[in-house]
C-alpha cells in the first residue's frame, strides 16, 4: 500500500507541475511583467550557473590546469556558433572532453 502511495503521490506531484503554468497562464491571458522577465532572463542565467557548477572543481594550479574543460568549451561554442544546434553543442561537448580526459590528459 505504501509503494502505491508513493507512485500515485509522484504522478500527482508531477502532473500538477505540468499543468499548473496552462492554469495560471491560459493562452488568451498576458502573463504578469515579472513572470515574462524571468522568462527571458532565466535561460541565460541557467547557462551561466551550469558553466560555474561544471569548473569548480578544476584544478588550474596543477597539470593539465583545466585544458580539458576550455577545449570543450571552446568546441560548444564553436559548434554552437556553427551550427546553432543545443544538442548537437552539447553532444559534441561532452563527447570531446570525455576523449580529452580518457584518451589525450589520462
Amino acid at each position: 500500500f505504501q509503494t502505491l502511495a508513493i507512485i500515485l503521490a509522484v504522478t500527482a506531484g508531477t502532473q500538477l507541475t505540468r499543468w499548473l503554468p496552462f492554469w495560471l497562464f491560459p493562452e488568451n491571458k498576458e502573463p504578469p511583467a515579472v513572470v515574462t522577465y524571468l522568462g527571458r532572463v532565466l535561460p541565460a542565467a541557467m547557462m551561466g550557473l551550469l558553466v560555474v557548477y561544471c569548473l569548480k572543481g578544476v584544478s588550474w594550479l596543477s597539470a593539465p590546469h583545466g585544458a580539458p574543460e576550455l577545449l570543450a568549451i571552446a568546441a560548444v561554442a564553436a559548434l554552437h556558433r556553427w551550427k546553432g544546434n543545443v544538442l548537437l553543442s552539447i553532444a559534441g561537448g561532452t563527447v570531446l572532453y570525455m576523449l580529452l580526459v580518457q584518451l589525450v590528459f589520462a
